[in-house]
This record gives C-alpha cells, sequence and structure tokens, in this order.
C-alpha cells in the first residue's frame, strides 16, 4: 500500500468532514474497502482510531464559533462509547459479506435522509416566503 495515496485519501476524508461534519466511517471505510482494499471490519477498526485526532481538530474549531453544545456532545459521547463497544463485538461476528451489505444499506438510508429532508425544508421555506410575500419569483 502506497503510503502517498494513504495521505491523500486521509487529507480528502479531513475536508469532506470539515466541510459536511460527517463523521469518518462514512468517507473512511468505504475508501479503506474500495481503494486500499481493507476487509470490512478492519477498514472500521483503522477508522474509529483515524478519527480521535480528526474528530477532536474539528470539535475545536466548531467550538471556537460557538457551535458546540457541549452538553449534548457529552451525553451522546458517553452513550456512543457503550455502543461502539456492542456494535465492534458484534461486527466481529459477522461475516464480511453481510457487513459490507449492511453498511452500504445503512449510507443510502442516510443519503436519502439528507437528500428528502433537505427538500422539505426547502420547500417549506418557499411556502412561507409565498405565503409572507416575502419571496421573489
Amino acid at each position: 500500500m502506497n503510503i502517498l495515496w494513504i495521505i491523500v485519501a486521509g487529507a480528502a476524508a479531513g475536508v469532506l468532514s470539515g466541510l459536511f461534519g460527517v463523521g469518518g466511517g462514512a468517507i473512511f471505510v468505504p475508501a479503506l474497502v474500495l481503494l486500499f482494499g481493507f476487509e470490512q471490519t478492519t477498514a472500521e477498526g483503522t477508522s474509529l482510531l483515524a478519527m480521535i485526532p480528526v474528530a477532536g481538530l474539528g470539535a475545536w474549531v466548531q467550538h471556537k464559533s460557538g457551535l458546540v453544545q457541549v452538553r449534548s456532545a457529552a451525553t451522546v459521547g458517553l452513550v456512543a462509547g457503550v455502543g461502539v463497544a456492542v456494535g465492534a463485538v458484534v461486527a466481529n461476528h459477522l461475516p464480511e459479506t453481510t457487513l459490507r451489505r449492511v453498511f452500504a444499506v445503512f449510507l443510502v438510508i442516510m443519503a436519502g435522509q439528507l437528500l428528502f429532508r433537505s427538500h422539505k425544508k426547502r420547500v417549506e421555506r418557499l411556502n412561507a416566503e409565498a405565503a409572507s410575500g416575502d419571496g421573489t419569483v
């Protein structure tokens, strides 16, 4: 595996994480599996470790802008810590193909949710502007 390509993938994933706030799993795992031939579980473990500095730095930058709710983040983080331990144990007992397919379905569902909710909010905003007479055509 060429370290240069790992660096390029890491830089791209960092930019995408900063732009969209997506977790490393949504970016790192597919990249490690598809581009570098990692097994799904190895990609997941590698992604989790790689995200420690990425998430910390991203949170710090967002916190400086006043965009972090610390209490909510702490609560979610503590509960997610238990969840990630359980999920890792389950993932290690699933067949590779099953795990890969479930992950792909998860990503498709998340993408659909983002598209649908974004469209729904835009329609609601346009309807509100039209009703108030503030919108332009």
